[in-house]
């Protein structure tokens, strides 16, 4: 990819002074690390949508699945407005060709899970969804969405980012002409990424492909294919899954691996197994052997480089 990834972001969290008290919630691995590879889109909703800085917090109240937007201390209730303006806002954030979002974290506005909600006894529940949150997230389901402090979690992070340069990978290719050959040859990169996910899901996927347009537009099979491949993004790699796909493609060596090799490699992966090492280590390896031995399948394998390496999210245990 040639380009920087388009994600929204929470204003706050690049260090734009729009929170209540004229602060912001500067997060410098967004900035400093993600930072180097995407182009974010920040979006505050309270002072889009004509709220001053400083100005009066606002909280979640009444029914957690159609809560009210209202003043903390002046009750005064901001619900409609809020939502005016998100309508408009994702009419235009359509228009960015975003491939992932991060949500500020117990906002009432942009926050994507587990947000305060208050009855009417006054006591907060933690079962409510930002405003502005709820509203993207069901314009644009099928896009990565996460929250800053979530990302801190290396296995969210990971899946995370692993989802949003898969997704600008099938953009990219979406600017081809939609024909089968196209579709197959992106597959057929992203293989072992989507069994790194989930195997039932790799092979309806596989299905999905072999079985073409035959019966389908074009058009639908890949809506229905970025549908599964999003699905299956949206499951979290595991050891036991990871090494599933390691075992996979230690058959494509089988005629080129020395036996000291061979071993080496089966001890590197039960070290990860066992979680004495991450899984890079492995990895790492094996794209050793792919260089060393050219083999052509595994060349082209997105599932051994997904995401710059320095973004370093396959070193945690």
């Amino acid at each position: 990819m040639n380009d920087k990834i388009k994600i929204g972001v929470s204003a706050c969290l690049i260090g734009e002074n729009v929170r209540w008290n004229g602060g912001h919630k500067w997060d410098h691995f967004l900035t400093d690390t993600l930072g180097q590879y995407v182009e974010y889109v920040p979006v505050c909703p309270e002072v889009e949508c004509g709220l001053g800085i400083p100005r009066e917090t606002l909280r979640l109240v009444g029914d957690a699945d159609a809560p009210r937007l209202v003043t903390t201390r002046t009750n005064i209730d901001h619900t409609e407005r809020m939502q005016n303006w998100a309508g408009e806002r994702l009419k235009r954030l359509e228009a960015e060709d975003l491939c992932g979002f991060i949500f500020k974290s117990d906002s009432p506005s942009s926050g994507m899970m587990r947000v305060k909600v208050y009855n009417n006894k006054g006591m907060p529940e933690k079962k409510g969804i930002g405003i502005f949150a709820r509203a993207f997230m069901e314009k644009f389901p099928a896009i990565p969405v996460e929250e800053e402090g979530r990302l801190h979690d290396p296995k969210l992070r990971e899946n995370f980012i692993e989802s949003i340069f898969t997704l600008k990978r099938w953009r990219d290719a979406l600017k081809q002409p939609a024909k089968m050959n196209h579709l197959v040859e992106f597959h057929t990169r992203h293989k072992l990424l989507f069994l790194s996910h989930s195997n039932t899901l790799y092979k309806e996927m596989g299905k999905q492909v072999a079985q073409g347009a035959k019966s389908r537009s074009i058009a639908d099979v890949y809506a229905q294919y970025e549908k599964l491949m999003m699905e299956t993004l949206s499951l979290k790699t595991t050891i036991k899954k990871n090494i599933n796909v390691l075992q996979h493609i230690m058959g494509y060596f089988k005629q080129n691996l020395t036996a000291d090799e061979k071993s080496e490699l089966l001890e590197v992966i039960n070290q990860y197994r066992e979680e004495h090492v991450p899984l890079i280590v492995p990895i790492t390896l094996i794209n050793h052997y792919a260089r060393k031995y050219k083999e052509p399948y595994l060349t082209i394998q997105t599932y051994l480089n997904p995401h710059p390496v320095a973004l370093k999210l396959r070193n945690h245990s």
